[in-house]
């Protein structure tokens, strides 16, 4: 499955960011903390190339906490300011307000000296489609100031947003970029739902998925819909005949994706007409659990070991 999608308004969304990165003094950088390393734009440490950084590893909650931890770490290493965060919960706004203030702390002191006091931080909030970033700004204004949607594309255009007195937010446009170095990366974004879920194959998206999950720990899958995966109704049969042990058959079974879906589709009742299994109404649901967490808290990206 050959992933890409860059279209036009994320080229147009790149300019106006690249025209107001001169006003900026600091740039918050939205990760997904499922797929930290895919969810990093390139272009935007070409963007944001000498100003102040802060990287929000957001959606946090979703996230395995031991990878959590290694993945603060890794940035913590590398001298970036770094905080998990989950965008829907309150408590960690004022620990937010303080993180941004003292990313700031050098251009708040060099201001103070030349008698510039209590002037506004300007950040500008930047990340890929459907990270949070709209949710993220609004729990942190205590409003709906930025429009939110569970999908990628819903903000088209600049925003100021002012937080208290001393920080101005600008929220941008999610934005990829041309061309992913592996279909790897691709797979990753599109599977955390952000690439338009309309033109990616459901199916073989899923089936991708469950391929990884397989290899990671099945229990995330069986634990959830109530199957050995890959087994219908006549393999849960033949596995009590076998006194609760599956079959060599059975087990080979389990590495085949497209037979744990169809399980999954029968196990959710997902069927068209005269009974037939829907396929692809049981891989939008099983993609659906996973990107809200309905499978467990899920990491797919570690840090790189050689840094």
């Amino acid at each position: 499955m050959n992933i890409q999608w860059y279209p036009g308004h994320m080229t147009k969304a790149l300019r106006m960011m690249e025209e107001n990165i001169k006003i900026i003094d600091l740039v918050i950088e939205i990760l997904d903390a499922r797929i930290p390393l895919s969810s990093k734009n390139p272009d935007i440490d070409t963007l944001a190339k000498n100003k102040m950084r802060l990287i929000i590893l957001n959606k946090a909650d979703l996230a395995d906490e031991t990878a959590n931890k290694a993945w603060v770490s890794y940035y913590e290493k590398k001298g970036v300011p770094v905080l998990l965060y989950n965008s829907k919960s309150n408590e960690k706004k004022t620990v937010l307000v303080n993180t941004i203030m003292d990313a700031c702390r050098e251009k708040i002191e060099r201001d103070r000296k030349r008698g510039i006091i209590n002037r506004s931080i300007k950040a500008m909030i930047v990340g890929i489609p459907n990270v949070g970033k709209s949710t993220f700004i609004n729990n942190l204004a205590k409003r709906n100031a930025a429009t939110v949607g569970n999908k990628p594309g819903v903000t088209k255009g600049k925003q100021w947003i002012k937080i208290g007195k001393n920080l101005d937010l600008l929220d941008t446009p999610g934005i990829l970029w041309p061309k992913f170095e592996d279909q790897e990366t691709g797979l990753n974004i599109g599977f955390i739902g952000s690439i338009n879920d309309n033109i990616l194959p459901s199916e073989e998206l899923a089936m991708k998925l469950i391929e990884r999950l397989c290899i990671m720990d099945e229990s995330l899958i069986s634990n959830r819909y109530g199957i050995i995966a890959g087994e219908g109704s006549s393999g849960e049969e033949e596995v009590r005949a076998n006194n609760g042990h599956e079959t060599e058959e059975q087990k080979g079974k389990e590495s085949r994706p497209e037979e744990i879906l169809l399980r999954i589709a029968e196990a959710r009742k997902c069927y068209k007409k005269g009974e037939e299994p829907d396929l692809k109404k049981a891989a939008e649901l099983f993609l659906d659990d996973f990107r809200n967490g309905k499978l467990g808290r899920i990491t797919l990206e570690l840090p790189p070991e050689d840094e």
